[in-house]
């Protein structure tokens, strides 16, 4: 998924007396003396948390005539666990194609081969139509038909060693020879069972995972860093539309979900009620609105953090229901101004958000030795505290002493290989 931005902002008006299609852009007001209409501005659109509410349960208008998207797709939520097998992708341990045929081949080559042995060792228990004793190629002959089940008769077993042989030995064989040659699609069927069983039970079993929803370059970094503090792949998941991307992460061992993260639905199948945390990574602001209002209704007290491109949009996060809010175009340009002058601080910034470099930005509880102090006293470098949910700088007079139950900013040391 490309990261190209859109600023969720109304279209100017076209000029005197013009009204705009979009509801809210413009209100026509009364004729003035002039004879001239004049048009003053209103909001861009309904307040935020009502208008995006109704468009994140709605979805989109139906035009006249159409049957709406809710109707022609069903919802994921109905489906059993075996019909989200294309949808829900569970990890596993990928077997390259050409290992898989060779391992096969072998193992055919394998029971052939025992077969083949069986027989002329005792040879002197099998009947051939002309008389003549059982040579090597015989015996091949007799194991190949045998184990193919195709059987002509020419030559039988007459003893009772060969006969109990076949019995105890080379039926066996020719079983897992058939099992061998059908194997393949006996493992496409198989797979899709395993995979609807795998399914059923991590729907049933999951808590307090991260939901990532979108996996473009802001996505893939948030589960980099997730990865590096120590959270599992498999109690991650990623919500989104392409397939290539979830191709990659289904190869890092993430759970993914095939589907937009706008819809409801889709964000139920990947557990979101009872996630822990929620990434919002879409490639437009006005996604990530949607996104936030249906992740917060879905999930009220899960730890929701969004990315924006617009700074403008910062508030539309907050009032959808977003806890942090990252502004990725702006950080990115003030660091881009910053290193044409003193390129090690980027470089800093760099090791400090870099979880396999030597420092890293940490976050702790105060200890009971703490309390009453100064942080700026500590042996730790501290950069800011948190007190009730507020963070202040370390140089903010409320951070002046510590109290129970805050929770320290500092920067710590990682070990590196």
């Amino acid at each position: 998924m490309a990261d190209t931005g859109r600023r969720i902002s109304p279209e100017p008006a076209s000029g005197p007396g013009s009204r705009s299609d979009s509801p809210g852009t413009g209100i026509e007001g009364p004729t003035g003396s002039t004879g001239v209409r004049t048009v003053r501005r209103a909001l861009p659109f309904p307040p935020v948390d009502k208008h995006m509410r109704r468009t994140a349960r709605l979805g989109r208008r139906s035009l006249p005539g159409r049957r709406s998207e809710a109707t022609l797709t069903d919802r994921l939520t109905d489906r059993p666990d075996h019909a989200l097998v294309g949808v829900v992708r569970m990890p596993a341990t990928a077997i390259g194609p050409v290992r898989s045929i060779v391992r096969r081949v072998i193992g055919a080559c394998l029971a052939l081969a025992v077969t083949v042995l069986l027989v002329y060792m005792d040879r002197d228990g099998y009947s051939d139509t002309d008389g003549t004793p059982l040579s090597v190629l015989d015996a091949l002959y007799y194991a190949t038909v045998s184990l193919s089940t195709t059987g002509y008769g020419d030559i039988a077993p007459v003893s009772a060693s060969a006969r109990l042989a076949n019995v105890l030995v080379i039926t066996p064989l020719r079983v897992l020879f058939l099992i061998v040659l059908v194997g393949t699609t006996l493992e496409v069927l198989t797979e899709r069972s395993r995979q609807a069983l795998k399914i059923q039970r991590w729907r049933s079993r999951v808590r307090d995972h991260v939901v990532v929803i979108g996996y473009g370059t802001k996505g893939r970094s948030a589960v980099t860093a997730l990865l590096g503090e120590g959270a599992e792949a498999g109690n991650i998941v990623v919500v989104d539309p392409d397939p290539t991307a979830l191709e990659v992460a289904s190869s890092l061992g993430l759970v993914t979900v095939n589907g937009s993260g706008t819809r409801s639905d889709v964000l139920r199948v990947a557990g979101i009620p009872r996630a822990r945390a929620v990434v919002v990574a879409p490639p437009r602001d006005d996604t990530a609105v949607l996104v936030t209002l249906t992740a917060r209704e879905l999930a009220p007290k899960a730890q929701i953090v969004a990315a924006v491109r617009e700074a403008e949009n910062v508030h539309l996060l907050r009032q959808s229901g977003a806890d942090s809010v990252v502004i990725s175009s702006e950080t990115s340009g003030r660091l881009l101004g910053i290193a044409t002058s003193t390129p090690s601080v980027v470089e800093m910034f760099e090791d400090l958000l870099s979880p396999d470099l030597g420092l890293a930005i940490a976050e702790r509880e105060v200890e009971r030795t703490e309390v009453g102090g100064s942080p700026r006293h500590l042996s730790d470098i501290v950069l800011g505290l948190v007190r009730d949910g507020q963070l202040y700088r370390v140089d903010a007079p409320e951070a002046d002493a510590i109290e129970e139950g805050d929770r320290l900013l500092y920067v710590k040391k990682v070990a590196t290989a």
